[in-house]
């Protein structure tokens, strides 16, 4: 689909040796093969499939069927466009999303005559995350936090949802996570003025990742629902690795009623109710699973984020897609890039990938001098906002 505003930078590909990007195909997709593999009890004919999947995204081209499920027609014609062409010609982000919505093929997750349909290919490490003893610290954390005031205690859950988009930093609420230590740009209290100002609107969050990062998220939208309506918007189905669908909120609450911490009991019981009473209202759109950024909405979300408060996209596929995935000059101002939204917009990403707007040019020669790798490790953050 072509974009609507004109000289915007070339799309980032998987192409360039010794990138991000190709490392994520080259390096990251059979080590995620395997552990579906070993993670899986499937008969041959899947195991032969995940494995012929690999070897085409590494070494060959774009078929031209189809694969099931739905978006049929989106699927169609955007194959159609690159049927024959080298995976390695692709754009990255075109080429992670269909690479995902071909595993779900392979797996038969869309094969209504399959015993393998339905089943989330992603559900063993989802599951390790919620009982594992790190999530129980997580807890404890959030437990502790009712000793706190108010604003420094929803300061805390912000920073908590940020960080927790890095499953090895988690759910931290001390004070140099709490504060500003790794954060590359920090609009932390404009997005508090934004949920406590004066629109009627819902605040929607737009979630990432199952596991940790979901509880520090629900923990969030706790806070959220002192001010008003929260809108919680997951995944449709599996898409990338630990994508929060449906199912996924529902064993997330469940792990907060069997903690032992009652704070953790009555933040899930809170929640439950919030559902039930519809000011917690639980949404999912198709868009969510398709390759397009944000500049290319459908009508209907368009509306609904309008008419929000705020809209807080959460995690690195969402920053991506907000700002189009492009080989951005990192300088370029956020508000310039992101001007199109139709609302007021706040981004929580822990920085998993090359691309990066809105840092000041002395913080990024800084950056780059002291961490070269700061963009794609994990250990820098923003909070990024444009209203």
């Amino acid at each position: 689909m072509a974009d609507l505003r004109p000289n915007l930078p070339p799309r980032i590909g998987i192409d360039r040796p010794g990138s991000f990007s190709r490392s994520c195909f080259h390096e990251r997709h059979p080590v995620l093969i395997a552990n579906l593999i070993a993670d899986h009890p499937y008969p041959p004919r899947l195991r032969a499939r995940l494995e012929a999947l690999l070897a085409e995204s590494l070494d060959g081209t774009v078929p031209p069927e189809v694969p099931p499920g739905p978006n049929q027609a989106f699927w169609a014609a955007e194959i159609a466009a690159c049927a024959g062409r080298p995976w390695s010609g692709l754009p990255y982000l075109w080429a992670e999303s269909y690479f995902y919505r071909r595993l779900l093929d392979a797996t038969e997750y869309f094969d209504a005559e399959s015993p393998w349909c339905g089943v989330d290919l992603f559900a063993p490490q989802k599951h390790a995350q919620l009982a594992g003893p790190e999530l129980r610290a997580d807890l404890d954390a959030y437990a502790a936090l009712g000793e706190r005031d108010h604003a420094e205690r929803r300061r805390a859950l912000l920073y908590a949802s940020l960080w927790g988009n890095q499953a090895d930093l988690g759910f931290r609420t001390t004070t140099d996570i709490a504060g500003r230590s790794g954060i590359v740009v920090d609009d932390g209290a404009a997005v508090w003025d934004l949920v406590d100002g004066p629109g009627s609107g819902p605040v929607i969050v737009v979630a990432d990742n199952a596991g940790r990062e979901l509880t520090a998220d629900l923990a969030l939208v706790d806070a959220l629902l002192e001010t008003g309506t929260v809108e919680l918007h997951l995944k449709p189905h599996p898409y990338f690795v630990s994508d929060a669908t449906g199912n996924d909120l529902l064993a997330t609450l469940d792990a907060l009623d069997a903690d032992p911490n009652k704070p953790v009991q009555a933040l899930a019981q809170r929640l439950r109710e919030s559902i039930r009473d519809e000011s917690l209202r639980v949404r999912t759109h198709g868009f969510y699973a398709l390759p397009s950024t944000y500049r290319h909405l459908p009508p209907d979300l368009a509306a609904d984020y309008r008419a929000a408060r705020l809209v807080i996209l959460k995690g690195d596929l969402n920053y991506r897609r907000l700002v189009g995935d492009r080989a951005w000059d990192p300088t370029t101002p956020f508000g310039d890039v992101v001007a199109y939204f139709p609302g007021d917009v706040a981004a929580l990403r822990t920085a998993k990938s090359d691309l990066a707007v809105g840092i000041p040019p002395a913080r990024l020669t800084e950056l780059d001098n002291a961490s070269p790798d700061w963009r794609i490790s994990g250990t820098h953050a923003m909070i990024q906002v444009l209203h």
